[in-house]
């Protein structure tokens, strides 16, 4: 069976690490047999970073890396839309959400104060008291600079919001009247749009870009669809 090691869930979904949370819907949306690792430590990973999955006696690093993994190696059991390869629309969507939206969503949970109160104790509330106390202030930090070295971080608040409602105005575009963005069924790239869009609309993290995201009804539409079909 195949092993998905990732961050332990919050927000009331399968993950709040859209990275992670892409891997689980993909696995979903094949019908693989799965089970989850919550417990899992990225520092002991190939990669240092989570999702990773274990298949067989493989360890497979990077969201991307392993969807395209299992495309591979189920490819007769997988539909056709699913194992096909990325298109260029396709392949700039979700280098759209993953290096540029991420990052903005990123700074909304993490630095924003408002989004630090809910973060805060969704990551580090079952932690025992010493490391609650200590852990949650050094991992703030390190994100801080993180974002200032990525760029996202030199910007104001009110710019980052309006970086990510640009993108969310992409989406609604790219998705215009079709039910999935791989089109009439989901393909893999509905891997990574469900995971990142349901990360800002379900994530109880109030900012002008979720409230934004909300009054989009093609999103919100597309979403409900996807978790009627896998859940969330």
């Amino acid at each position: 069976m195949i092993e998905l090691l990732q961050f332990k869930p919050a927000f009331g979904l399968m993950n709040a690490s859209p990275f992670c949370m892409k891997v689980e819907v993909f696995l979903r949306l094949a019908g693989l047999e799965y089970r989850c690792i919550n417990d899992a430590l990225p520092m002991r990973t190939p990669k240092g970073k989570l999702p990773v999955i274990r298949d067989g006696g493989e360890l497979v690093a990077d969201s991307q890396a392993i969807v395209e993994h299992l495309q591979r190696r189920c490819a007769s059991q997988l539909p056709a839309l699913l194992r096909a390869p990325e298109t260029g629309t396709q392949l700039a969507t979700r280098r759209m959400l993953e290096e540029h939206t991420y990052f903005t969503a990123l700074w909304l949970r993490w630095i924003d104060d408002t989004g630090w109160q809910a973060t805060g104790p969704a990551f580090f509330g079952h932690l025992p008291w010493p490391l609650r106390s200590v852990l949650p202030a050094l991992v703030r930090r390190k994100m801080r600079r993180d974002l200032h070295g990525q760029g996202m971080g030199r910007h104001s608040r009110d710019e980052i919001c309006a970086r990510a409602l640009v993108d969310l105005q992409a989406l609604v575009d790219l998705l215009a009247f079709r039910p999935y963005f791989g089109g009439d069924e989901p393909a893999a790239i509905d891997a990574t749009t469900y995971a990142f869009l349901a990360n800002l609309l379900w994530a109880p993290i109030d900012n002008p870009v979720r409230a934004k995201a909300l009054q989009m009804p093609s999103l919100l539409g597309y979403c409900q669809r996807m978790e009627a079909r896998i859940g969330r």
